[in-house]
């Protein structure tokens, strides 16, 4: 037997068959560390493995966690083993981290680094608790560097390289990960979407990689509305003429040309005394204005910007086509432009459901239309 830096007992030859089953144990930078827990224990831990390699592939809603959750639970006191425990409280934290938990992921990252220093789910729940994207790839470099080439660590360089847009390396290290991982199927039918989107979207250039990012998103601000138009059409080349503008310059210059509304409430009859942020979340009112008057630049035709009201302003008893949208609104031509000429839709048949919050994909589906 030898020490390792007054860490547990080690030996330099093969484990029980038992520990062998469980990835988990395997290599404590070099050597490997007995396990006296039994093969339905390790099992049983295999199986929560899949079941979070799962959950992290797929996304996951509160319920499914809270079924694995269960499964950690039961799992807990089954042996007094250190391998047995350091592993499950890897696979724990895991889950910590993917019910928002990040205090009690790291509090279970610190008891299973106690128990069994080094050992592979740990050392990815600490990739997991990293922020910083260039410092987690440096990370799971060092420990690639040390470990060799593991499966679940190239898996992680691939999830890292992914995020930060370099889809060509994501790919190779994926493949590389699906090959060492043959054993455990499910890590490939886990993360292949990761590996199929990065293939999909290696030849983008960066700002369509960004578009990407941005028509992902479930909500959207005037600062992400302006990239993507500025990305995806000319429809700001007369402001920017052909060149690329910081979208908080393009910001400034929008709002004090009109093009970005003071307020997104369709209820008000006259503007506020107030200035927009760049951080303000989208509505579908404000998406409207936004589109209406590029529209009518871009047509070099401003009369565009009062055709409705001033049409019914001239009708008696006028009311307005869309029931939740008042006749008086600064908002009606714009809306009812944008409806008329199909840039956008009435969500339900009837109304326009002004106040609810634009997403990157519905932007970005409407400023093709324009």
């Amino acid at each position: 037997m030898k020490k390792n830096n007054g860490g547990p007992r080690l030996f330099p030859g093969f484990l029980a068959v038992a520990c062998l089953a469980l990835s988990g144990c395997q290599s404590l930078r070099g050597d490997r560390i007995i396990s006296v827990a039994g093969e339905t224990v390790h099992a049983g831990l295999l199986e929560l493995e899949e079941a979070v390699v799962r959950l992290d592939g797929a996304g996951a809603s509160r319920e499914d966690i809270a079924h694995v959750r269960q499964q950690a639970t039961a799992l807990q006191g089954a042996v007094p083993d250190p391998v047995f425990e350091a592993i499950l409280a890897a696979w724990s934290g895991r889950l910590f981290l993917m019910e928002g938990r990040v205090s009690d992921a790291r509090r279970e990252h610190e008891r299973s680094q106690s128990l069994l220093p080094y050992n592979i789910p740990a050392q990815v729940l600490s990739f997991r608790l990293e922020p910083n994207l260039p410092r987690r790839l440096s990370l799971i470099d060092q420990s690639i560097a040390i470990e060799g080439s593991r499966g679940e660590l190239l898996v992680e360089r691939g999830r890292a390289l992914f995020d930060q847009n370099q889809f060509f390396e994501s790919v190779a290290a994926f493949d590389s990960a699906f090959v060492l991982l043959s054993a455990r199927p499910f890590y490939e039918q886990s993360y292949r979407v990761f590996r199929d989107r990065a293939w999909e979207l290696r030849n983008l250039s960066q700002a369509a990689v960004r578009t990407v990012d941005l028509a992902g998103q479930g909500e959207i601000n005037w600062r992400d509305l302006i990239e993507i138009t500025q990305n995806e059409t000319d429809l700001l080349r007369f402001i920017t003429a052909g060149r690329d503008w910081p979208a908080e310059t393009l910001f400034t210059q929008l709002v004090d040309r009109a093009f970005i509304p003071p307020t997104q409430d369709t209820s008000l009859a006259e503007w506020p005394n107030s200035r927009p942020s760049s951080a303000e979340v989208v509505l579908r009112s404000g998406a409207a204005w936004f589109l209406w008057h590029l529209y009518a630049e871009n047509r070099a035709n401003r009369g565009l910007l009062t055709q409705y009201s001033s049409r019914l302003a001239n009708i008696p008893n006028a009311r307005s086509p869309i029931p939740d949208l008042d006749i008086s609104s600064p908002f009606i031509d714009s809306i009812l432009g944008c409806v008329e000429s199909q840039f956008m839709t009435l969500p339900d048949g009837r109304n326009f459901m002004p106040y609810e919050r634009v997403r990157g994909s519905d932007y970005l589906l409407m400023v093709r239309r324009l």
